[in-house]
């Protein structure tokens, strides 16, 4: 299938449905690495899922790219351009509509499934606007609460479903971080799987199988 242009680059597997609105898995990589990380996964993932795994628009030096800069101060520590967030927030979310739209996707049925910095973003484009998403996927990141949208938490967010995923030894993002969202998430009454391995910031073998049955269960 060739790809049509849309805002954002990308890599495609087509769905195995030939007719009716189709299923969709919008993958978002981690900080400094690219479209090709996670789109490893897809062959191994259910066959009538279009799988869209979206290229961060920002280049980094000497290689890789990102949804937005982390900086590292010598006197503040290691702080992230919420401001630069919010944008591939937004541009995540128009990619996603012109995508529905080139591909006759069912907008009904939007998954996210995100890594790291993708997994920040991918939780703030689900709780900005629920409307838009059913399933998120969070492997090894935390809810940025300074990147939501104003008001997000009066919106109805009953139809999402989590799944989220950390290690154990994670050095990259500690794990108390992401210990926090269940109970961020069932204040929102979104139901979700919470699961940890005995891992740093990766996806384990076990880890995969585990979010690929319930992504079978609840696409």
């Amino acid at each position: 299938m060739s790809l049509k242009p849309l805002s954002l680059e990308y890599l495609l597997r087509p769905s195995s449905k030939i007719s009716g609105k189709i299923p969709a898995l919008f993958m978002f990589h981690g900080y400094g690495s690219n479209e090709e990380d996670l789109f490893s996964f897809a062959s191994e993932l259910p066959d009538e899922l279009m799988v869209i795994s979206v290229k961060a628009p920002y280049n980094l030096e000497p290689f890789g790219h990102a949804w937005y800069a982390i900086n590292f101060d010598a006197e503040q520590g290691k702080w992230s351009d919420n401001e630069q967030a919010k944008e591939s927030r937004e541009r995540i979310v128009t990619f996603i509509d012109e995508a529905i739209e080139a591909y006759n996707l069912d907008k009904e049925n939007i998954t996210l499934l995100g890594f790291s910095q993708g997994t920040i973003l991918s939780y703030a484009v689900a709780l900005s606007y629920p409307e838009k998403v059913k399933n998120v996927v969070a492997l090894s990141g935390y809810i940025n609460e300074n990147i939501l949208m104003d008001g997000y938490s009066d919106k109805d967010h009953s139809n999402l479903n989590f799944y989220v995923s950390h290690g154990q030894v994670d050095q990259v993002i500690p794990l108390e971080w992401a210990e926090k969202s269940p109970a961020f998430l069932k204040k929102l009454n979104i139901p979700t799987t919470y699961e940890e391995f005995p891992v740093g910031h990766g996806v384990s073998q076990q880890n995969f199988l585990s979010f690929k049955k319930w992504l079978e269960e609840h696409i």
